[in-house]
């Protein structure tokens, strides 16, 4: 039988681990996707001196997982002498640093891909259009490139964003107090598993399904003229 008394109990803890949960998927995926905006720009530019280390970098962070990213972020930078003497180390030796660091690195690198080629799959026609109207330069992309393109990415940003919401659970192994570090104290505490995981499970599953329902709200209003376009 389940103790509904432990999970009772236990839900001011979990709601404190949602909090830190939102907060850090919040301030990382903000990050990202005003960093791979331009990142984008440059991933798809002609000039090689531009996308080449775009492409670097999004390969590096796309081929090796988060979790390694966030050890070598909390653990394997304070081991050296220059990075404990810098001015950037009473940062890096917070927890709550170095998880946004790794995290928005990481979700940058993913959302810039999507971008660049949402910016690929621009039509010609538009393009075309838009230079006979006399658009160039960045005027071109303000007004037919960039909005053009975050349309089309939103079904792929949506599971970007929830892939970073779940991701979120790997935050406990450096200290933070999420929602999966609050099942496994719940765990260590009256050794029922089901309650400690269930719960946990049940939570990230609502934020799962709130987000997705959100993210379908909006494609449904922005990418409403492709619908059109199918049933044609």
């Amino acid at each position: 039988m389940i103790d509904w008394d432990v999970i009772t109990q236990s839900l001011p803890e979990f709601w404190g681990g949602l909090q830190v949960c939102l907060l850090l998927l919040a301030i990382s995926v903000g990050t990202g996707f005003v960093l791979s905006v331009p990142l984008a720009m440059a991933r798809v530019s002609a000039r090689r001196w531009l996308a080449w280390p775009v492409w670097t970098y999004t390969y590096v962070f796309r081929g090796t997982p988060l979790l390694v990213q966030l050890f070598i972020v909390y653990y394997g930078f304070a081991q050296f002498e220059v990075v404990r003497e810098s001015l950037l180390w009473p940062l890096l030796r917070e927890a709550w640093f170095c998880a946004w660091l790794a995290f928005a690195l990481n979700t940058t690198a993913y959302t810039t891909e999507i971008f660049a080629g949402a910016l690929r799959a621009t039509p010609a026609g538009e393009v075309e259009a838009a230079r006979a109207y006399g658009l160039a330069g960045w005027r071109l992309y303000r007004r037919i490139l960039l909005p053009g393109a975050l349309r089309r990415a939103l079904p792929q940003y949506s599971n970007e964003v929830v892939g970073m919401m779940h991701a979120t659970a790997i935050a406990s192994t450096v200290t933070l107090v999420d929602i999966t570090r609050v099942a496994r104290d719940v765990y260590a505490n009256h050794l029922l598993p089901v309650e400690a995981f269930g719960s946990a499970a049940v939570i990230y599953f609502v934020l799962t399904f709130a987000m997705v329902g959100v993210f379908k709200l909006l494609e449904r209003r922005y990418l409403r003229h492709l619908r059109h376009q199918r049933t044609r």
